[in-house]
């Protein structure tokens, strides 16, 4: 159990969340553990089998603290939060913008001119720190490409080509991964991106921090009065918060990725920690899930300047400055939708 600025994280198996007053409770083997109130929580991430009472889902409903409960692995199995509030005009702006494929293209193209731009720099800053890597060639030719990817993105005269762009972006970013990690390369190795479930340690790391990005960007969405579910480039499905994995893709490379590869060669985690189910799927440990957590939350409070609005922030405050950036342009008061591109 942790609490990292103003989130609650539950990891510890069996443990049941209650009400106490005004505060929830953390009880385990019929212990209190711990005791935090509402008003200094803004959400709660439980992880595998953890309970919660029915009054303490509804104390936190009325509070605004929504619950999100995890798989042990880090995927979403459902979201306990009150009535939406928010902007009713602003929501309706963005429905009315989700239907126009001419405006869908435009802010598609800028987020993923964003995310092909930040994995770039990812694949030049790891031959930069480490120019005798034997992956080096392979890491600076797909830079290379992906430059060129860029700017094709800008051309593009649809969604759907840039779907295939972004594909084939991805494919060829995830190729050459392997060459960034540096330690415990036997231990530590991907083929590919998979996921659902993810098949090896690398795509282990990967999808957990990717989860967590996504319930940061959903909140986000919530908070600037838009709604999660109603998205620019990924295609509406139920249960999908498709807003929330547009805004995330700036930060997947920038966030989610640089932060796997430090862990790995930092070795702050090791194969020991990754168990490798009958089915294939590969799972972290209570201890190497507490480790990724804490390195994600000391991440999201390095302090950073932001691209367009040239003021210092912190990192896990940037995904909420782009979803009320988006917010500014459906409301008119902005030309364009301005992506994060990490310098």
């Amino acid at each position: 159990m942790k609490q990292h600025l103003n989130t609650l994280f539950v990891t510890t198996p069996e443990a049941y969340l209650k009400k106490d007053g005004q505060a929830v409770a953390v009880r385990l083997d019929g212990q209190i553990r711990l005791r935090v109130p509402l008003h200094n929580l803004g959400g709660i991430v439980a992880f595998g089998a953890i309970g919660a009472s029915p009054a303490l889902m509804g104390a936190c409903s009325e509070a605004g603290v929504a619950i999100s409960f995890m798989t042990r692995s880090g995927r979403l199995l459902a979201r306990v939060s009150g009535f939406t509030g928010g902007n009713v005009l602003l929501r309706r702006q963005q429905y009315r913008w989700a239907d126009d494929p001419k405006h869908c293209l435009v802010i598609a193209r800028a987020m993923l001119t964003a995310k092909i731009a930040n994995a770039r720099t990812v694949l030049l800053r790891a031959t930069r720190d480490h120019p005798d890597h034997p992956g080096r060639e392979e890491s600076d030719r797909v830079a290379r490409r992906l430059g060129h990817t860029i700017n094709d993105v800008e051309h593009a005269s649809d969604v759907d080509i840039l779907r295939g762009l972004e594909g084939d972006a991805a494919k060829a970013y995830f190729a050459v991964f392997n060459a960034m990690i540096v330690a415990q390369g036997n231990e530590f190795r991907m083929n590919g991106r998979n996921r659902r479930p993810p098949t090896d340690n690398v795509n282990a790391l990967l999808s957990f921090i990717y989860a967590m990005l996504t319930h940061d960007a959903r909140s986000a969405c919530e908070t600037a009065g838009l709604d999660p579910a109603v998205g620019f480039f990924h295609r509406d499905r139920p249960g999908r918060p498709s807003l929330a994995l547009d805004l995330i893709e700036e930060f997947r490379p920038f966030l989610a990725d640089r932060l796997v590869l430090s862990l790995i060669n930092r070795r702050q985690v090791t194969a020991k920690g990754f168990t490798e189910q009958p089915t294939g799927a590969v799972s972290m440990d209570d201890d190497t899930r507490k480790t990724v957590l804490t390195a994600y939350q000391n991440r999201k409070q390095d302090t950073v300047e932001h691209p367009f609005l040239g003021e210092k922030t912190t990192v896990g405050l940037l995904v909420h400055l782009q979803a009320r950036l988006l917010a500014r342009l459906l409301r008119g008061d902005l030309d364009g939708y301005p992506p994060f591109i990490a310098k």
